[in-house]
């Protein structure tokens, strides 16, 4: 089922998440919503504050990126699987150098700005299994894991910008938030308390 992409503005976005355990309810199912939710928007990753749950969930598909030509061969090896889910996580370590790309968010649409981000992270999370994990990415895949890791900690992409960035952005970003935007997929917009 696809669910409406909660907007910029709502304040489910800017709470830090709740751990959950392997009894939340329906949690397979969310998790299958999400997905679907997710391709819906031709997003590439979604937490669960952007469907308005303030729990520690997101799931991550960044294969479309293997077909960038820009990458490595090595890159595009670990991107073309990458599918995962992410419950619990928690950003062990960040190392590397920052480095700048441009990010979006299903949650700002029509809003792409280079973010600095580290190269190189570990985590440690449960899958949709409840197993625990800890692992390391860089890259594409440790910036996509750094973006819906920050939605779980109530942080969006947005906050990483210069204070002149977010002076230029603030009439848009009090567009979206009462619904003055057009997305392709369905939304949920603060002030005007519904989805369209």
């Amino acid at each position: 089922m696809i669910l409406p992409i909660v907007a910029y503005g709502d304040p489910v976005l800017r709470k830090k998440a709740k751990d959950i355990t392997a009894e939340y309810p329906n949690l397979q199912d969310l998790i299958a919503n999400m997905f679907e939710t997710m391709y819906g928007a031709y997003g590439v990753g979604l937490a669960a504050p952007q469907i308005g749950l303030p729990i520690r969930l997101f799931v991550i598909d960044a294969s479309p990126f293997a077909e960038d030509d820009d990458l490595t061969e090595a890159e595009k090896e670990t991107l073309k699987d990458f599918k995962k889910v992410f419950i619990n996580a928690k950003i062990v370590e960040e190392t590397g150098d920052e480095w700048g790309f441009t990010e979006g968010c299903l949650s700002i649409p029509d809003i792409r700005e280079d973010v600095f981000r580290n190269e190189k992270i570990k985590i440690e999370y449960y899958d949709e299994n409840f197993e625990k994990h800890m692992e390391e990415y860089d890259g594409l895949a440790a910036r996509v894991i750094q973006h819906e890791f920050d939605h779980i900690e109530g942080v969006l992409f947005t906050d990483k910008l210069s204070s002149l960035k977010k002076r230029l952005l603030k009439g848009k970003l009090g567009n979206i938030s009462k619904g003055k935007v057009k997305a392709e997929y369905r939304m949920r917009f603060p002030d005007a308390k519904k989805a369209r």
